[in-house]
């Protein structure tokens, strides 16, 4: 995730280089659910770096404050909903592609973003972006 950026929330990637999401396995189903809750209903699980995008939308308006803690600037963005093989659709940002070259079931990769990059200390947020070279 890059030296000075940490996670925005605790518990949310994994510490290995590069990082994973840090899911749940539901103690009681085997369900798996992202972000892992809090409690001993979950076992915290490694999920996938890889995944299809499932579908998406664009977020055309700065969310309000609070909760939102990104940048006073706004600039339009992806909502990917991505699907982890086998494990779960997690929501995140889907970044690195025009919003007209956005399709259905392309492989992405899970790649953290600095949520205010010009933040003295920038807090990284999930984000997917296309593997170059493949194809839905």
């Amino acid at each position: 995730m890059g030296r000075t950026m940490r996670a925005i929330a605790e518990g949310l990637f994994t510490a290995e280089t590069p990082p994973r999401l840090l899911g749940g396995r539901e103690r009681a189903t085997g369900r798996v659910v992202f972000p892992c809750p809090a409690g001993d209903a979950c076992d915290p699980v490694p999920l996938a770096r890889e995944g299809r995008l499932w579908s998406y939308t664009v977020q055309r308006y700065r969310p309000k404050t609070p909760p939102y803690a990104g940048p006073q600037a706004f600039t339009p963005w992806i909502v990917a909903y991505v699907e982890l093989p086998g494990e779960v659709i997690v929501e995140a940002r889907l970044v690195d592609v025009g919003f007209d070259a956005v399709r259905i079931g392309m492989p992405v990769r899970l790649v953290p973003l600095a949520l205010d990059p010009e933040a003295a200390e920038p807090l990284a947020i999930p984000a997917f972006a296309p593997i170059e070279g493949e194809r839905a």
